[in-house]
């Protein structure tokens, strides 16, 4: 057991320690997703970085901006990760840990 499903609000993340481990259980959307505190570029603290968005490929020289809180960016160097699979935007190759996670009864639950 991590905590209760309705302490983390859509949007909001928990650091928690789990068998010595440091996971962020992130909210995206009401779902539920678990990545190692580590940072797979340099070991920084990735759950700990701001919860964003993204610039997103356009057909033009216009900006646009996306996937607001689906992203967590590293507290260190800033390398955005997708929450939702722990896939590095910037470089293929990274690719941060996630772990299974499932709510039961209202309780989250790491399996790791």
């Amino acid at each position: 057991m991590v905590c209760d499903a309705s302490e983390i609000t859509p949007g909001e993340r928990r650091i928690v320690n789990v068998d010595g481990r440091s996971i962020g259980v992130f909210n995206v959307e009401g779902r539920f997703y678990a990545l190692h505190n580590g940072c797979p570029h340099k070991g920084g603290a990735l759950a700990e970085g701001p919860i964003c968005g993204t610039t997103l490929p356009t057909d033009s020289r216009d900006f646009a901006y996306g996937r607001d809180g689906h992203i967590v960016r590293c507290a260190w160097h800033g390398w955005e990760f997708d929450i939702t699979n722990g896939q590095a935007l910037a470089d293929r190759a990274f690719h941060a840990r996630t772990y299974p996670i499932t709510v039961e009864d209202g309780v989250v639950i790491i399996e790791t």
